[in-house]
């Protein structure tokens, strides 16, 4: 049952990566990129790690896809240039098929040494003790940092519209 479940949420996975990179809208996109992000987080939790699925939920599949859409929102398309098609998409495929190849082979290659039928987890409180015992200083660090650049996002894209009123009306 977990092979099968495997395969369902890998293939979701990837037919939603591929919807990623090969849509034209941004807002399906990001839509592709929250269903990818949840099929990684299913592939989390039958490896046994509920935690890294759910802050790949939470964090991921939430706050990263609300901030890509508020970026859309915020930009003027005026701004950018209309770029469709590229030349190098040729040269990239290939590159990123032959990467793919390479990762696939490392990963077939080892599949030996990691294939173990007994797997455990950490219970959610033991990592949640650990976390806020050892690292809650950086946790608060690392979000006061966010708190700032989102702050400084705010003002840069606030000034850039008032100066782009003010030259309308003169």
């Amino acid at each position: 049952m977990g092979l099968i479940l495997f395969y369902i949420l890998g293939g979701l996975t990837l037919v939603a990566a591929l919807g990623v990179v090969t849509t034209r809208n941004i807002v399906y996109g990001a839509l592709f990129l929250l269903v990818a992000m949840s099929g990684v987080a299913g592939l989390f939790v039958l490896l046994f790690a509920e935690f890294l699925a759910l802050v790949q939920l939470l964090i991921y599949g939430g706050a990263i896809i609300i901030v890509i859409l508020f970026a859309l929102m915020l930009t003027r398309t005026t701004d950018f240039s209309v770029a469709t098609e590229h030349r190098r998409w040729p040269m990239a495929a290939v590159i990123s098929l032959a990467l793919f190849g390479l990762l696939a082979g490392a990963a077939i290659g080892d599949s030996g040494d990691y294939n173990t039928y007994q797997r455990s987890g950490i219970s959610i409180e033991e990592l949640g003790k650990g976390l806020f015992e050892n690292w809650a200083v950086p946790f608060e660090i690392a979000s006061i940092v966010l708190l700032v650049a989102l702050i400084g996002a705010i003002v840069i894209g606030r000034s850039g519209e008032e100066e782009g009123g003010e030259g309308d009306q003169g």
